[in-house]
């Protein structure tokens, strides 16, 4: 199980791109955890993600 990302990670992330900024977000912090936790679980299991993805092919 992956770890909570920190405060410090999550308030960066936060900050909206351009795209984001453009499609909004109503919890641009709860959005910057869930992103960082799924980065965090791609980069520890990435046989298992890459078999879960639509993007990378077989």
């Amino acid at each position: 199980m992956t770890e909570q990302p920190d405060e410090s990670s999550i308030a960066q992330r936060a900050e909206l791109l351009p795209e984001e900024q453009a499609a909004g977000s109503d919890d641009a912090e709860a959005q910057a955890e869930a992103i960082l936790e799924e980065s965090d679980e791609r980069t520890e299991r990435p046989e298992k993600t890459r078999r879960e993805s639509t993007q990378t092919p077989d």
